[in-house]
């Protein structure tokens, strides 16, 4: 197995590369395949750009730029120019303001950041590296404020290079010769999350100092609980945690959601390159290990940790790849890893409440021909206790789709002792079938998609939205992807039956294919109202306003082909304005685009600026290696010795309106 970061690549291109690797082993046929199957194998030839393909994937609609035009649509803002700086940019008649950045206080009593002089401990309660997901809850508990609340924060990982001074790139192929215990301990307390207490004082957002709510979840030090049916099972037991039930920290934490009766649920994703070692021969674990790309070999923590070295405690990785639940207006409370989700490379767990109370969550596994998952409580949703809903994710089904060339969409339950799922074929009860989902969702045949990251339901509309990132070792073009080495991706939408979110049936369709529509080599088929400015591609995070309103942000708008950074931008899903796209807000030079989050008046939008200044060859303004002393930007303090520092953005608009409008 490769377990080293490729020569001359920065953490997030490493991760990227990773993502693309593929490791199922499935030959059902891809979500590709499936379309072309729909659309009949000549329209594929001639590409999405061909009348009929267009048609039939993203409607008539696409067909009409006059009509297009002429209707109004749902977003009323000047459209941002896309393109590549060292400061970011939004829209005109908006704010972007800083709220929080990597190393700002957010425990009581938290030391100020010293970027030359970084330390574990003080890394433990100050704001963490790279913010992904982003969470807002209102204060007081119970309320909808849209002025006072909790803002909680996903770290997803680090990149050294831009982190310590005089260190550069550390991979595996340096043999980690920069790295310190210390160094590795700053990076585990770096790792997790943050709770920070959040004003809105004067139409301006503010942290609240010395808040008793602010909190630091770190992989170093904070205590978890394993719950569900893998908890206690011999093969979640370390010589650390006989019982195999108690896990310190959460890793790779990328996005998440917030369940209805507001706690957070973060999803682990990339676990596998926090372990190094080679698994003993012959364990039990070494195929499931396999199938996870376990041990990846990214970081050099298992030097000073043997529980991230598979070959002292083989058993750890599968304590991450879990959705981890915890209440953000607790700030003792201990997190729990709730097994009944499933552990794969988790992207997020956004929530909805079905008509019959129960809640359903949708998930994506973010790797190239992995699956897309959903889960339903077994309980309802209790609106009127909140205390009442702890647990509620511990019990309830677990289903893989499945697309059929008819356009049907089918959910298959990881039920153990149903279909293959049985102790022949290696199952031998519901903890196996969760530990080992992927190898239980290859079993039932479940459709390989093309990286499938944040997936998002539209109560209002019943819709629901599948963010797939792109495919670059797709071989062979089809009518979903209508070039090889897809580098633009695709969003994915499902129609449940019934408008019930815990059918075992829908239909899907494709909503836009992305890419630079100017260029027929890309076939991408936004609609023709949408502007040089307003395409984009890999689409990664999204989230749905509460008017309905579809945005999305992205992660790989390659300088090579776009010629801009990853932002933020509005996408029409009705009428025939459908599959238009508008930009909305853009990162600084090398950063990536995550978040984002509505506060319920929607008046404020928070995004997450992540790894800003990493890489810097691609952009011919700067052209080399980007690292801590020689950064590509120093966004956002632009200040001599100070680094880029991943930060989280507040969007308001100038007149205190509604984003968007």
């Amino acid at each position: 197995m490769d377990t080293h970061v490729p020569e001359g690549m920065s953490r997030s291109q490493a991760y990227e590369a990773s993502e693309d690797v593929g490791r199922n082993p499935s030959t059902r046929p891809t979500l590709g395949d499936v379309i072309n199957a729909r659309l009949g194998r000549r329209d594929m030839l001639r590409g999405a750009l061909a009348v009929s393909a267009v048609a039939a994937v993203a409607g008539p609609a696409v067909l009409a730029p006059k009509a297009a035009k002429a209707q109004a649509g749902s977003f009323a803002f000047d459209e941002l120019e896309a393109g590549v700086s060292a400061d970011h940019a939004v829209a005109p008649g908006y704010s972007a303001d800083v709220l929080i950045r990597w190393g700002d206080p957010v425990v009581k009593g938290a030391p100020e950041f010293d970027v030359m002089n970084q330390t574990a401990d003080a890394q433990e309660m100050q704001f963490g590296y790279n913010n992904d997901y982003l969470g807002y809850v209102p204060l007081p508990v119970g309320s909808d404020s849209s002025d006072h609340g909790l803002l909680v924060v996903n770290h997803e990982y680090t990149n050294e290079e831009l982190m310590f001074p005089g260190l550069g790139r550390q991979d595996s192929d340096a043999q980690f010769s920069g790295m310190t215990e210390e160094l590795v301990n700053i990076e585990m307390s770096a790792h997790g999350l943050s709770v920070v207490e959040i004003r809105k004082v004067d139409g301006k957002w503010q942290v609240v100092p010395d808040s008793d709510h602010g909190r630091r979840i770190t992989t170093r030090t904070t205590p978890m609980e394993l719950t569900g049916p893998a908890a206690g099972h011999d093969r979640m037991k370390t010589s650390a945690d006989a019982t195999g039930t108690q896990v310190i920290g959460t890793v790779n934490n990328c996005a998440g959601g917030t369940t209805p009766w507001g706690t957070i649920v973060t999803a682990e994703e990339n676990f596998h390159g926090y372990f190094l070692g080679e698994v003993p021969e012959g364990h039990a674990e070494a195929a499931n290990h396999d199938r996870y790309g376990v041990p990846g070999g990214w970081y050099t923590w298992g030097t000073y940790h043997d529980r991230f070295d598979v070959s002292k405690e083989p058993n750890e990785p599968n304590r991450f790849g879990w959705i981890v639940e915890f209440d953000p207006y607790d700030p003792t409370s201990t997190p729990k890893k709730r097994t009944a989700l499933g552990r794969f490379k988790h992207e997020g767990a956004e929530s909805v409440v079905n008509g019959d109370g129960r809640v359903v969550l949708y998930m994506g596994d973010d790797e190239r021909f992995d699956y897309l998952y959903k889960f339903v409580t077994a309980g309802t949703f209790n609106a009127d206790d909140r205390a009442a809903n702890d647990g509620l994710l511990d019990e309830g089904t677990l289903y893989v789709a499945r697309f059929n060339d008819d356009g049907s969409v089918e959910w298959m339950p990881l039920v153990h002792g149903e279909g293959p799922l049985t102790a022949e074929n290696g199952f031998e009860s519901q903890a196996d079938v969760l530990i080992s989902t992927r190898l239980a969702a290859d079993a039932l045949g479940a459709t390989p998609m093309d990286r499938p990251e944040d997936v998002e339901p539209n109560p209002q509309t019943g819709k629901v939205y599948v963010m797939l990132t792109n495919n670059s070792r797709r071989e062979e073009a089809n009518a979903a992807n209508p070039r090889v080495e897809n580098r633009y991706g695709h969003i994915v939408e499902i129609t449940e039956d019934g408008s019930d979110n815990a059918a075992t049936r829908g239909t899907w369709d494709i909503l836009v294919l992305c890419g630079d529509p100017s260029n027929p080599e890309m076939g991408a088929t936004f609609n023709p109202a949408t502007t040089a400015n307003g395409w984009f591609g890999s689409p990664d995070n999204c989230a749905v306003d509460h008017q309905g309103r579809l945005w999305i942000t992205t992660d790989g708008n390659d300088y090579e082909y776009s010629g801009r950074t990853d932002g933020v931008w509005a996408l029409e899903t009705e009428g025939e304005l459908r599959g238009t796209s508008r930009h909305f807000y853009r990162v600084p030079v090398g950063a990536e685009m995550c978040g984002p989050k509505f506060t319920p008046d929607d008046a404020t939008l928070f995004v997450a600026v992540q790894h800003p200044g990493d890489g810097g060859k691609e952009w011919p303004e700067f052209g080399r290696a980007s690292v801590f002393e020689d950064p590509s930007t120093r966004w956002p303090d632009f200040q001599d010795g100070m680094p880029p520092r991943p930060s989280v953005v507040a969007i308001t608009k100038d007149d205190g309106g509604v984003i968007g409008s």
